[in-house]
């Protein structure tokens, strides 16, 4: 019985194939949608802790803190902590499931946010009778739409 022959593969030469293209990516530290995503949770956040209704009752004037309205305000703040949260985690080092985008989860916690100061808009709580809409409110509104251009702006950086 002959021994078989030693195989004999073709030889590689890596300096015969071109160079592999290279990802090209802004000069800054973070993407401009993670910059926004944080901006705007910061803002959201803060703004729960501002007036959200003002006026005069029993001679004094009365402002009502967005913590105060209820369980809405409440999480309107929370939902600003979250976003920088998600910001936060990422710089970290820590990724997220490429089935579940950090652009959803912003998106989506965007809009979680402004249908609950739209609540808050369109129906003012009964125990603030007196009050007419005050000028965090309208803050809280603007960061929540800017919530969702965040998300919006990172999923096109993903892209």
């Amino acid at each position: 019985m002959d021994a078989p022959e030693p195989l004999i593969e073709p030889t590689y030469a890596p300096h015969g194939e071109p160079a592999p293209a290279l990802r090209r990516s802004g000069p800054s530290l973070w993407g401009l949608g993670e910059r926004a995503t944080w901006i705007s949770g910061l803002v959201l956040a803060l703004s729960a802790l501002t007036g959200w209704y003002s006026g005069s009752g029993e001679g004094v004037d009365v402002a009502v803190l967005g913590w105060h309205t209820g369980l809405l305000g409440k999480l309107v703040l929370v939902i600003g902590v979250v976003a920088i949260l998600v910001v936060a985690l990422r710089q970290s080092g820590f990724e997220l499931p490429a089935a579940v985008p950090e652009s959803l989860i912003v998106i989506s916690l965007g809009a979680l946010a402004t249908i609950f100061v739209l609540l808050r808009a369109i129906s003012i709580p009964d125990e603030f009778f007196f009050a007419q809409r005050g000028v965090g409110l309208w803050i809280s509104l603007v960061a929540s739409l800017a919530l969702i251009g965040a998300g919006l702006l990172q999923a096109s950086e993903e892209l």
